[in-house]
């Protein structure tokens, strides 16, 4: 788009993935200019659907949905705009190499009856374990529409919020106090010992707690990236993920077409040079061209490595906030690869060209020590030479994204580190490692390997070098407590506002951190309102 004339706006932000998009919707609903600038072709960020290969519509990165908060949904009237979840029913399908397999969820007899199969003490405290789960699940996720406060300037406001929100809450809380901590503060490993005695059980469950994390499940930290990925709903049903119709792109399309029916000017092909400060305030931008816009606001919805080292004059952020931003770890070890199939893969273990097996995600990790072992390659520098995959077929639920009878695939895989050791580079290595990984699902779906038509890599590198995602973080900085709640992006700056006056920070790298969820958008546009009579 060519936007208004005189290039001047209220707001602008930086940056069209998901979050970026809900801060200028929620910006423009409350009466202000606002202009979304874009570096790739599409808007949409990790939330994107682009057809790769004629008739095979990817996701590229994020692939399912349940975090999106549903108020985002009813304020923006994104239904109005194409945005459509489809349930998956079951949740998951993990074979393993004995012929065995278990699909898990939201069915809770389906649940009791396949974990039943390898344990019957699990299936009895399967359902208490979702239980406490569901219930800090009450507690945390009110939070995360909460703006955290700064600990050393604590507000009235700040007292008001909290001390509401803890009497409230105060008889759950201490009721759970145990499993919450450790939920926020233990590993993976450690909370599902505690509750379960399978191997099987426990390695499909902790996948959760490392894909988009260079971690293993038995470190510190990793039982909250768990958590992270098991909130949410679809359709007003807890805790179950979802494919967009469409893609993931139907999510972002949806809200980039309420944005513009808002008044929003949304450019692409419009990457942001340098985001202007003038006496101590952010003033503006410089697209690509040397054109300048102004505007009062601007909220960035891209990395605070890429916000504040690539954008900004180091001279325009005081230093001890600058020390900050390059503290935090960026560490990721995720490699995407996106496929079009020519039929369906036939499992071993659940014989079928159509059937359960196909709909959910499909886990091909047959133990926690596999886990660890992939892990294990990673810290030493070199690709997982038994990645852990989780892989998804949409199109076995949504008829668009493929040619009749073909389908596409995405298969997020660990580990996959950004930086190699061993003497070599991704370009050299990515087509090996997707090999290799194809060669594992055909070892549990021997028509696997010659159903492939077309095949996609991304790498670390790749995802910085294409999205501007430092280290290839998906998250914009990883979930661990040292850099949550108050202290995300970094101490003293946890609400949305920088030291710079008019400059906010409105993407993953802030709270409540990454997926697809929307909630720091949500809470950045909330904060930005506030302000902007003051500016």
């Amino acid at each position: 788009m060519t936007g208004n004339k005189l290039g001047v706006y209220d707001a602008i932000v930086v940056g069209g993935g998901h979050n970026g998009l809900v801060t200028a919707g929620y910006l423009a609903k409350s009466g202000l200019k606002v202009a979304v600038f874009e570096a790739r072709h599409t808007v949409g960020g990790c939330a994107v659907t682009e057809e790769l290969w004629p008739g095979f519509k990817i996701s590229r990165l994020s692939y399912v949905n349940s975090l999106f908060r549903p108020e985002i949904v009813a304020d923006l009237k994104l239904k109005n705009f194409g945005f459509e979840m489809l349930p998956r029913d079951p949740s998951s399908f993990t074979p393993f190499p004995d012929g065995r397999y278990m699909l898990l969820g939201p069915d809770k007899k389906m649940c009791l009856e396949q974990i039943s199969k390898f344990s019957k003490k699990d299936a009895e405290n399967y359902p208490r374990y979702e239980e406490m789960l569901s219930e800090i699940s009450e507690i945390l996720e009110p939070m995360m529409a909460m703006v955290p406060p700064n600990i050393g300037k604590l507000s009235f406001s700040d007292f008001m919020t909290y001390g509401k929100f803890g009497f409230k809450n105060r008889h759950k809380i201490k009721e759970n106090w145990g499993d919450m901590f450790r939920l926020l503060t233990g590993s993976a490993t450690d909370l599902l010992n505690d509750w379960f005695e399978s191997d099987e059980l426990k390695s499909t469950l902790a996948t959760d707690a490392v894909i988009g994390a260079n971690a293993s499940p038995s470190m510190p930290g990793t039982a909250y990236v768990l958590f992270h990925h098991v909130m949410g709903e679809c359709n007003g049903v807890r805790g179950v993920w979802g494919y967009m119709r469409g893609g993931m792109g139907g999510l972002t399309q949806s809200i980039a077409k309420s944005c513009q029916a808002l008044g929003v000017d949304v450019f692409t092909d419009t990457p942001v040079q340098k985001i202007m400060v003038k006496d101590g305030k952010a003033v503006g931008v410089i697209a690509k061209g040397g054109r300048e816009y102004q505007a009062k606001v601007v909220a960035s919805g891209v990395d605070p490595n890429v916000t504040f080292n690539k954008m900004m004059d180091e001279h325009d952020v005081p230093a001890e906030f600058m020390r900050n931003v390059r503290r935090i770890n960026y560490d990721s070890a995720s490699v995407k690869i996106n496929l079009a199939l020519s039929e369906l893969p036939n499992f071993t273990a659940c014989p079928g060209m159509f059937g359960p097996q196909h709909r959910g995600t499909i886990h091909i990790c047959p133990s926690t020590q596999y886990i660890e072992e992939a892990y294990a390659d990673s810290i030493t520098g070199r690709p997982s030479r038994n990645p852990i995959l989780e892989a998804t077929i949409p199109s076995s639920i949504d008829d668009t994204l493929a040619p009749k009878g073909q389908h596409v695939m995405n298969i997020f895989t660990q580990y996959g580190p950004y930086s190699l050791k061993t003497g070599t580079t991704w370009e050299q290595e990515k087509e090996a490692y997707g090999k290799r990984c194809i060669d594992i699902m055909n070892e549990y779906a021997p028509n696997f390997k010659k159903s492939i038509l077309h095949m996609e890599v991304l790498t670390p590198p790749d995802m910085e070098r294409e999205w501007n995602l430092t280290g290839g973080s998906l998250f914009h900085g990883r979930l661990t407590l040292d850099q949550m709640f108050n202290m995300r992006p970094v101490p003293g700056y946890a609400d949305y506002r920088t030291p710079v006056k008019g400059l906010y920070m409105c993407a993953s790298g802030t709270h409540p951190g990454g997926g697809v969820m929307g909630t720091p958008g949500l809470n950045a546009s909330k904060v930005i309102l506030k302000d902007f009579s003051r500016l």
